[in-house]
């Protein structure tokens, strides 16, 4: 795209300003889709439809926002960051809006799964691929302060959600929400740049370097990274724990009203994952640049794992509280530190690219994660099981990490 952006200082190194993009577009993208929880049961009782057919909404949109990366990183790589990022703001306001007028179960799929399910596929993956070139030495607390995005619009975004559901309804506040990140969205991705070498900079503030030496230029082909075995363990770790990780996005606010909390109450728990969603994110991304990376993402596993049986024990709203906060915390962290890693293992030649087929491992938990707990729940008229499966999911995924790339004796 050819219109700029200048920064407002330029004291300021530009890497910030592209992690300021990118923050904001993970703050709309994924607030939007997060807040999905607050939707459930308006949805479900305007088109008399069941828990788990509600919860596919959200697992079509996050197949899609997940496994797209495969296509948008490398287009990315190719084409620049923001380019994909304009797009997927345009087409995230669009599902939304389009969803506000949907009839009937089928075009809410259509609507949302579509449209916030591409948009922030398109987004996602090239905005936090733009942030690994632009550093080296403060890259997971750079990663980090991006997806903290993630975890501010987790924290705003349900209860404004759940506001403007009380006074315009579901449909008036798809609209509105669609609106907003249309417009704010876009003009803010205009911040992200590709990489440093494009505005005659090095990473972190230094001074450029010939292409051949610097971090974005080297590293690993597509097919050297995707046939090694640090990638298939990374693989199968993400896809193992995906499949419990969203179930609270989607459940944890019906849980909560099925036990007797107002709904005004349950809403602020997925606030409270924000919350420590964010604090995860900026204490375990600066903290892995000093632990090592790859043991950082080991201990999120293990965190989520424990976080989640909390939940399973709960049926008070402070109890639910503390999991959530705990499991914000941890989920963040796996969040922002799992990008560096791959920038560590591979090097920034690709790292859009590995980053968004990497993802698809996510996509596929997604898909299967919150809607099979929602039928679950059809069935029993419980979360006990998909509460309890997560857990396990988490542990096992932690095991194969220690066992496949030996997490506590890596040093990044």
């Amino acid at each position: 795209m050819s219109i700029e952006l200048a920064p407002p200082d330029s004291r300021i190194f530009r890497g910030w300003w592209v992690v300021t993009g990118a923050f904001a577009v993970m703050l709309l993208g994924f607030g939007c889709a997060y807040s999905f929880s607050a939707f459930v049961e308006p949805l479900q009782r305007d088109f008399g439809a069941s828990r788990g057919s509600v919860s596919l909404v959200f697992s079509l949109a996050g197949f899609l926002y997940f496994g797209l990366g495969i296509v948008s990183g490398p287009l990315a790589d190719r084409w620049g960051s923001r380019r994909l990022a304009v797009i997927g703001m345009l087409l995230t306001g669009a599902g939304l809006a389009l969803a506000s007028v949907a009839r009937n179960l089928f075009e809410v799929y259509a609507a949302y799964g579509l449209g916030v399910g591409l948009g922030v596929g398109c987004s996602y993956v090239p905005a936090i691929g733009a942030v690994q070139r632009w550093f080296v030495k403060r890259r997971g607390f750079a990663s980090g302060l991006a997806v903290s995005g993630i975890g501010v619009g987790t924290l705003v975004m349900p209860p404004v959600a759940s506001l403007l559901i009380g006074q315009v309804g579901w449909r008036g506040a798809y609209l509105a929400l669609g609106i907003a990140t249309a417009v704010i969205g876009v003009a803010l991705s205009l911040l992200i740049e590709n990489d440093p070498r494009d505005c005659g900079l090095g990473p972190d503030g230094d001074p450029p370097l010939p292409q051949a030496q610097t971090a974005a230029a080297a590293g690993a082909s597509v097919r050297e990274a995707v046939t090694s075995r640090r990638f298939v363990v990374l693989y199968l770790s993400c896809l193992i724990c995906s499949f419990g990780v969203f179930v609270p996005f989607v459940h944890l606010v019906p849980y909560a009203t099925d036990h007797g909390i107002a709904p005004s109450m349950a809403v602020l728990l997925l606030g409270a994952i924000g919350v420590g969603s964010t604090a995860g994110r900026f204490f375990l991304g600066g903290l892995a640049d000093r632990m090592g990376r790859l043991r950082a993402l080991l201990a999120s596993f293990a965190g989520m794992a424990l976080a989640l049986a909390i939940w399973g024990l709960s049926a008070q709203f402070w109890p639910l509280a503390v999991f959530a906060f705990v499991f914000g915390v941890f989920y963040g962290g796996w969040v922002a530190v799992l990008p560096s890693v791959v920038m560590d293992f591979f090097g920034g030649r690709n790292v859009s690219g590995l980053i968004g087929i990497l993802y698809t491992s996510v996509a596929f938990g997604t898909l299967i994660g919150p809607s099979a707990a929602g039928f679950a729940f059809d069935v029993s008229h419980g979360y006990t099981l998909a509460i309890f499966a997560a857990v396990a999911a988490n542990l096992f995924a932690a095991v194969v990490m220690l066992i496949g790339v030996g997490g506590f004796s890596a040093t990044r």
